[in-house]
């Protein structure tokens, strides 16, 4: 499967006492009030949950599966060390990268519309914002954006912000030297992107950069004259009604019901649930639940969200080498099926959500610690799914 690179924005909190326990992979309460069946088919996918959270990658993981008429739950280990409680389905979560589909999205119906085209540079929208250091806006159009092909430096990967990003915070909200990390501009994110030289021309290479979807942020909002969060409530997520999704800007706190998020640089987990996420913006900020992920994914790939020429460009992979669509990936699995989705995470959290290309088969998991997982301990996962043996 391919390596995606998502968003972490590292915001630190107050350590932790101890790692929790792990605990087995049960039925629980579903949301309407009964219980989740574990039939003998989920058996692989409770194993593969309970490697995830034995081998250290996280202190609780938790899967929602949607197949057909059905509906699976299952979980491993703890939402919160220090109680032991349990991730529950209903839990909110910060999906980091998982942003980027919304955010595609959200950009291509208005493609679809007419208000923008894949050949648009970003010059066009946002005029002297991407230039210096041999950056050039007037080169790099939105279709290279979406695609991750335009050669941007990664932002994240700036060496200044990325100090700011991972410094511990004290308890009067400074980080351990005393200054203010504050919130981040989604413009003082491409500055710190631009004063870097490209990686290549535009079109000429694939490379994932959050940089691309900050800018496709600015420029929902500069040809809407509302926010990117404002267009993605109102095109996305009030016509599927999902309520449990949001866009916290520079919120630090998740919404109720959650657990705990958690980091194990220095040996225990840090309980790192509260944090800025506005240096994630339109490339990470999203949060959500399983189950509005798993509803965003499956309509999306129906058709309900965006036109259907639009959802066949979201998963063109040419321009990428078959790596990326435009908010989409695909990964083939062993047994010949290849799945679509999206990753995402972002300090204290890993998200994945993954469909068969008709949107009937849908997996969506999550950790609570960020860190991409094990390729291979994932790779089991989606392989007891959607690879049964028969």
């Amino acid at each position: 499967m391919p390596t995606v690179m998502a968003l972490v924005a590292a915001t630190a909190v107050a350590l932790t006492g101890c790692t929790g326990r792990t605990a087995e992979a049960d039925a629980q309460p579903s949301a309407s009030g009964g219980r989740e069946t574990a039939d003998r088919e989920e058996g692989p996918i409770r194993t593969a949950l309970r490697g995830l959270v034995t081998d250290g990658e996280a202190p609780g993981a938790a899967v929602l599966v949607r197949d057909g008429g059905a509906t699976r739950f299952a979980t491993a280990g703890v939402a919160d060390t220090r109680t032991g409680r349990r991730i529950q389905r209903d839990d909110h979560f910060r999906a980091g990268s998982v942003t980027k589909t919304v955010i595609a999205a959200v950009t291509l119906r208005l493609t679809g519309e007419g208000r923008l085209d894949l050949a648009d540079t970003v010059e066009e929208h946002l005029p002297g914002l991407v230039r210096g250091h041999g950056n050039n806006g007037r080169k790099i159009t939105l279709r290279q954006l979406l695609s991750h092909t335009s050669g941007l430096f990664d932002y994240t990967a700036d060496p200044v912000l990325a100090r700011q990003l991972s410094a511990t915070e004290g308890t009067d909200g400074t980080d351990a030297t005393g200054t203010d990390g504050g919130t981040h501009s989604p413009a003082s994110l491409i500055r710190a992107a631009v004063a870097h030289p490209p990686s290549f021309a535009p079109g000429a290479k694939w490379q994932y950069s959050n940089t691309n979807y900050v800018l496709l942020g600015m420029i929902v909002e500069q040809v809407t004259g509302r926010s990117y969060a404002a267009e993605a409530e109102r095109r996305v997520l009030a016509p599927l009604a999902l309520r449990n999704t949001s866009f916290p800007g520079s919120r630090t706190t998740l919404p109720a019901p959650h657990g705990h998020a958690y980091d194990a640089r220095g040996g225990d987990w840090r309980d790192v649930t509260d944090l800025d996420p506005s240096a994630a913006g339109a490339a990470g900020e999203m949060i959500s639940t399983l189950d509005d992920l798993s509803r965003f994914l499956d309509a999306l790939l129906r058709g309900e969200v965006v036109p259907k020429a639009q959802l066949r460009r979201m998963e063109d992979t040419s321009a990428s080498g078959g790596r990326y669509g435009m908010g989409l990936f695909p990964m083939p699995l062993r047994c010949g099926t290849t799945v679509w989705g999206h990753n995402g995470e972002i300090n204290g959290s890993y998200a994945l959500a993954v469909s068969t290309r008709d949107g009937r088969h849908t997996l969506v998991y999550r950790l609570n610690s960020a860190g991409q997982p094990d390729p291979d301990a994932e790779t089991a996962l989606l392989t007891a799914e959607f690879c049964p043996q028969r």
